[in-house]
């Protein structure tokens, strides 16, 4: 819910306040815009302040209006001041005014008003919706079936007006039982002359046009039909001086560009070439001059059309978007398209990463004055058998622009480039088409200058000419693909030279490995130790291939022995088959390269493979996995002993009024049982015996000399007080003290060994410190959930996610080692 000034439960104020408070000058600024990027309402500092950065200029921003004055409270009337601008509760029968509930408090709580008779203000608006729908009278008589019934006037219901969102340009002429929009027939006289008015003013009569044609500007091969500023005045016809705003219009070819623009803005005279034939009419860029409205309004070659490249013509589309200021994509379709979202999201990529740049360098380079922010982009929906986008949650709800904007990011796709977008719909079940939803839309954009203003002719031919010598030459033609093999083979790439894997999906299941296409060679990264080690004996005389890995010790050595043998002769090569084959520090001097005695072959690093030579070099770890083992064994045996012996040492030091610890069974509070591993708490008001949950307060117990100091009490001494009676606590204090002391120095201890776990780590198990969750399940990591790693593919994994321990030859480890549930499915392969 969105922050009012000082609002009641009684009253709903209409100030909106600043919800983003990162520059407002004052408390509870009042808000001026609202951003639908942002969610937020924002006053005018943290407006220029959120949108200071290019990453945010481009924002969709619209000033907030405040609301209709026949809404809110008449409390200046009454003789009160609404400072809140409080909505209207009640209307008072007697004084004939709308009054919020705490202004008529106010004036009606003393003297003759105190009499006064009040009703709510919506059953006041429904009284008068009954009174005037009485006086309704139809011209003349016509049968039920007739729809062509007119009425003089038809009040709005007071919910209908409420949903009403002019912002959006909704329109639904055609099917009267639509809630989107309120029918011609429901509409105020006056109000539907005053849109009359209003249209024919932006739309003047056909003899206005009379002179009007359209040229070719651009071919399909994107060469400009037009060889300087001179020709292209002559061809618009227009004062080489006037002032023109440039409006295009892209769709799929057959969803009636033309006849849109031709009915749009010339009065429906054939402007703009139109034909029942199954050819495209348009080919190219065409356009032409509306003196009326001073526009330059472009027609494009459709989309899905058939074209020599399709690549090419969607360059060309692509510039004439960029010098577009206000852009219309006709679709005519039941639901909105992917290829729509596709389209529009490229163009605000290309113009984000290339045009705006380019449109820079032209100002520049020809003293132009282009605009930086992109064009403003209506999309115009026609749709038969379904609905169009409406308002969805009330007035200050979901808008259909708010749903394209969903649909945008749903698809991963990006309209950071555009001013503004706007959505108009409009469902024809019995044609024509009605295009003023889509007029109105034009005309609301063409009056406002604030993002982009208009220019003269002569900019608009120079920006288009100077994008059309950058971005021009041959380009490659799209290749049809008629059967996408990629739909149905393994996804897996090699991580050194990205060749894909050429069997089909999950052959994992019957056990076959990663194969590329012909067998293709790798090539080797030294980031991935992609090379692989092969007996030559057993190559040679077996025709066996069998891999042998740098490893610390032999299969034969335990742990220590093969330690020293490491730290004496190096790393070893054992092969299954022919023994300990090599030993890098044999001999003092003149030992032989390791590629001498076996066969070197560079191999496909897969996701998730085991091969290569990094990380079996772990001499460090299996010595840290071994003083662990025998530090656990210790522990575990010795663990009951300490704790009772601990126990035992604490009772001799504790005051008087503690219970003992031998008598402390389950927590005094919560009644839980405490077993071996759980810590007992007492509490220093009564000394009974709690679970660390029930004993987490503090505060000063004098009375039991404890001193000013918050200590540790239950929940039921944190609110009552303590018995009276010092006691004798001198001790138990020099034990917490003592205690502390040593917790400080285990800690001091503990963390050489975390340093020394992560030196000790090996190069292919992933770091403690990038490890958040477990690889298998995504459990959180806690105090509670340890963390450890796979001896097979390096990730880090909880306790109930590997408790298999099997060989890793592949990794240098030959007997039984923790490997998580994903390796031990893999368990032939490590």
């Amino acid at each position: 819910m969105r922050p009012t000034a000082k609002r009641t439960s009684r009253t709903k104020s209409s100030i909106r306040l600043c919800e983003e408070k990162l520059s407002c000058v004052v408390v509870n600024a009042e808000a001026v815009f609202t951003c639908s990027e942002c969610k937020t309402a924002q006053c005018d500092k943290c407006e220029k302040s959120v949108h200071s950065g290019i990453k945010f200029e481009f924002h969709n921003r619209r000033r907030l209006e405040r609301p209709s004055p026949d809404k809110l409270c008449q409390g200046t009337a009454s003789g009160t001041a609404c400072v809140n601008r409080n909505y209207a509760d009640v209307w008072c029968e007697d004084c004939k005014h709308r009054l919020c509930l705490d202004c008529f408090d106010k004036s009606h709580a003393q003297g003759r008003r105190k009499t006064h008779k009040k009703i709510s203000v919506n059953e006041y608006h429904r009284r008068q919706l009954r009174a005037l729908q009485d006086t309704v009278k139809p011209l003349s008589p016509v049968s039920d079936n007739d729809d062509s019934l007119t009425y003089v006037s038809c009040p709005q219901d007071i919910s209908l007006e409420e949903n009403m969102s002019f912002a959006s340009f909704h329109s639904d002429h055609s099917h009267p039982s639509s809630g989107g929009s309120i029918p011609d027939i429901c509409q105020d006289t006056n109000e539907v002359n005053l849109m009359a008015r209003e249209m024919d003013a932006f739309l003047m009569d056909d003899g206005r046009y009379t002179e009007c044609q359209s040229f070719e500007l651009a071919n399909d091969q994107e060469e400009l039909q037009v060889t300087s500023e001179e020709e292209f005045m002559e061809k618009l016809s227009c004062n080489k001086d006037a002032m023109v705003k440039i409006i295009s219009i892209f769709g799929n070819t057959g969803d009636g560009k033309s006849y849109t623009l031709n009915h749009t803005f010339f009065g429906g005279k054939e402007v703009f070439q139109t034909s029942p034939e199954q050819e495209s009419c348009t080919v190219g860029v065409w356009a032409a001059h509306d003196p009326v409205n001073n526009t330059l309004v472009i027609d494009t070659e459709g989309l899905l059309g058939v074209t020599s490249n399709q690549n090419q013509r969607t360059r060309l589309l692509l510039k004439i978007l960029a010098i577009s200021d206000i852009v219309i994509y006709r679709t005519r379709a039941e639901r909105l398209h992917v290829d729509m979202l596709n389209f529009l999201s490229d163009a605000s990529k290309a113009y984000l990463k290339h045009f705006s740049a380019e449109l820079r360098a032209a100002t520049q380079r020809y003293n132009l004055s282009v605009s930086n922010i992109g064009p403003a982009v209506i999309i115009f929906h026609e749709t038969l058998h379904t609905d169009v986008l409406q308002l969805r949650g009330g007035k200050e709800g979901i808008t259909p622009e708010d749903l394209i904007r969903g649909k945008f990011k749903k698809s991963e796709c990006t309209i950071d480039a555009f001013s503004s977008l706007h959505y108009v719909g409009t469902r024809t079940m019995n044609p024509p088409t009605d295009f003023k939803p889509l007029q109105k839309a034009v005309k609301d954009l063409l009056a406002n200058n604030t993002v982009r203003t208009a220019r003269r002719p002569a900019v608009v031919f120079q920006s288009l000419k100077c994008l059309n010598e950058k971005f021009s030459g041959d380009i490659d033609k799209p290749v049809p693909n008629t059967f996408p093999d990629q739909y149905f083979t393994c996804t897996a790439k090699c991580k050194a030279c990205g060749s894909r894997c050429m069997r089909s999906m999950n052959h994992d299941v019957d056990e076959f490995q990663h194969q590329t296409e012909e067998n293709k060679h790798c090539q080797y990264q030294h980031q991935y130790g992609n090379k692989i080690y092969l007996c030559k004996k057993c190559m040679h005389a077996k025709g066996q291939r069998k891999v042998v890995v740098p490893k610390t010790s032999s299969s034969g050595d335990n742990t220590w022995v093969g330690l020293g043998r490491y730290i004496w002769s190096g790393y070893v090569l054992e092969c299954p088959n022919c023994g300990i084959i090599y030993r890098s520090r044999q001999y003092w001097y003149g030992n032989q390269d390791v590629e001498a005695i076996v066969l070197a072959e560079v191999a496909h690093i897969w996701p998730e493979s085991n091969l290569g030579l990094d990380g079996t070099h772990n001499a460090a770890r299996k010595v840290l996995d071994s003083l662990n083992y025998m530090a656990d064994t210790i522990g575990s045996v010795s663990a009951k002993p300490t704790k009772y012996l601990a126990e035992w040492t604490a009772d001799q030091i504790a005051p008087a009024y503690w219970i003992p610890n031998s008598k402390i069974l389950a927590c005094a509070k919560c009644g839980e049982e405490f077993t071996h591993n759980d810590q007992k708490h007492h509490c220093r008001g009564c000394g009974q015996g709690f679970c660390d949950t029930c004993s987490s307060y503090k505060r000063p117990v004098p009375e039991r000399g404890w001193g000013l100091e918050p200590v540790r009490v239950c929940k039921d001494c944190l609110q009552g007080e303590a018995k009276e009676g010092e006691a004798p606590v001198t001790a138990r204090k020099v034990g917490e003290v003592v205690t502390s002391t040593l917790g400080a120095v285990a800690s001091a201890i503990d963390y050489p060994i975390g340093m020394l776990k992560d030196s000790a780590r090996p190069a292919y198990w992933i770091p403690d410190e990038e490890i958040s969750q477990c690889y298998v399940c995504s459990t959180e990591f806690s105090y509670k959930v340890a963390k450890h790693h796979c001896r097979a593919c390096g990730q880090g994994v909880c306790g109930n996610c590997s408790p298999a321990k099997l060989p890793v030859p592949s990794r240098g480890w030959d007997y039984p080692v923790r490997v998580c549930l994903k390796c031990e499915k893999k368990k032939d392969k490590l």
